[in-house]
């Protein structure tokens, strides 16, 4: 028997494979990776005074997925709520519901947290990730907008 996936915070030893595993990612989305942008990321996610934090998905010694999170202020609730700012399941590993339980996870610390809601974005014409996120949670009317400066 195989032992289960496990799911854990992010470690100082996890940085070759958290950086594979980020680089996929940022890949699937044509996103350009500079190793100035994963150094300051994989800081962040080191770092217990900055709001991200990082969740891994570990199978047999290896890491498979990754959820990164922080605290957001929520004014009209008067409080703090989570988002998942990014989530990524090697594709290899895709169909086992990693997705589902880093998610999962995350609720969990969003209630130890007091966070009445998690939030977060995906591309439009990402349809596997809308399977597992309509699944787990609820498609707003609001429409996301930027601004390059």
């Amino acid at each position: 028997m195989t032992p289960p996936v496990v799911l854990r915070a992010v470690q100082e030893s996890d940085y070759p494979e958290w950086k594979a595993l980020y680089q996929q990612y940022a890949d699937f989305y044509q996103v350009p990776m500079p190793p100035e942008v994963l150094e300051a990321v994989w800081g962040w996610l080191q770092d217990p005074q900055h709001e991200t934090e990082g969740l891994v998905a570990e199978d047999a010694g290896h890491l498979v997925g990754l959820a990164h999170f922080r605290r957001m202020p929520s004014p009209l609730r008067g409080s703090d709520i989570g988002f998942l700012d990014d989530l990524f399941v090697t594709p290899d590993a895709r169909g086992e519901r990693l997705g589902e339980a880093l998610i999962a996870r995350l609720e969990e610390i969003a209630r130890e947290r007091g966070w009445p809601k998690i939030r977060w974005i995906t591309a439009d014409d990402n349809y596997r990730a809308r399977g597992l996120y309509d699944r787990v949670g609820q498609k707003t009317s609001w429409n996301l907008y930027e601004i390059t400066c």
